[in-house]
């Protein structure tokens, strides 16, 4: 089975996909030794680790060269986080959709921000139209920030989303990522709304994986929390080494990642 029906199949229940966000080569091979059936990346941790912060300022060939090595290392299918697509317009999508699937992705995630959904859906449209041509069964995840952004509040939020999710449903979108929506009660009510399989996000108080896959969310992704712990585990191990000049600093509590460099062979 071809990479991009593998990751098609994955959303299709019965269990949840749970998605540990890469953002380089090596972390997708340590995530997929973990036991992760796909990779996805995270656009926060992708820029972080450019040295640029989140929000469409890593350069986009840097983008899709990191997918490139995330797909040279890993054996599942990788989907790219591409934020806005990198487009102001439905045809600069085009471009964008054509150098990730170059690269070898097989999903993408395309957000909505702050724009009109209307902009989205014609990305969605163009997105598909792309990978068609292109021979790929391309999965859109399609990113509604409703919650994230606080663009509504309560009710408003719920029904806000509601309709973007219909929208980018009729606009052949494969699946709805809501971050931010966190509550039990409106992410089973979100399922119910939606037709397409729900995406939510590590969240404070999003409930544990087997709470999500009984309210019939079929994906559950890390977001930038790995890559920000990390480079917090980095902070903290570089400080403790610059105030003590110690080995002993660096190797306490001992590394778990069995032969990290033999790990990286791929035959």
């Amino acid at each position: 089975m071809t990479a991009d029906k593998i990751f098609r199949s994955l959303h299709a229940g019965p269990d949840l996909l749970i998605l540990p966000n890469a953002w380089d080569g090596g972390s997708a091979r340590v995530i997929e030794a973990a036991g992760a059936k796909a990779i996805a990346t995270s656009s926060a941790a992708v820029a972080w680790g450019h040295g640029y912060p989140d929000g469409q300022f890593v350069p986009f060939e840097r983008v899709v060269a990191t997918v490139e090595d995330m797909v040279r290392a890993v054996k599942v299918p990788v989907s790219a986080d591409i934020e806005s697509a990198y487009a102001d317009s439905a045809a600069g999508v085009e471009q964008s959709i054509a150098r990730v699937i170059g690269a070898g992705a097989v999903g993408v995630n395309i957000e909505d921000g702050t724009a009109a959904p209307d902009l989205l859906c014609a990305k969605i449209e163009r997105a598909k139209t792309v990978a068609a041509k292109a021979g790929v069964d391309l999965w859109v995840n399609a990113r509604i920030d409703v919650y994230l952004r606080k663009l509504a509040s309560g009710e408003q939020a719920f029904n806000e989303s509601v309709r973007r999710a219909h929208l980018y449903t009729a606009a052949g979108a494969d699946s709805i990522f809501v971050p931010a929506l966190a509550l039990a009660d409106e992410i089973g009510r979100m399922v119910e709304r939606i037709k397409l399989p729900l995406n939510v996000l590590a969240w404070p108080g999003v409930p544990d994986a087997a709470t999500l896959k009984r309210l019939g969310v079929r994906r559950l992704s890390a977001g930038g929390h790995l890559g920000r712990a990390a480079y917090d585990r980095t902070f903290v191990l570089a400080s403790a080494f610059l105030a003590e000049g110690r080995v002993e600093t660096l190797v306490t509590p001992p590394a778990t990642v069995p032969n990290l460099n033999g790990l990286m062979q791929r035959l």
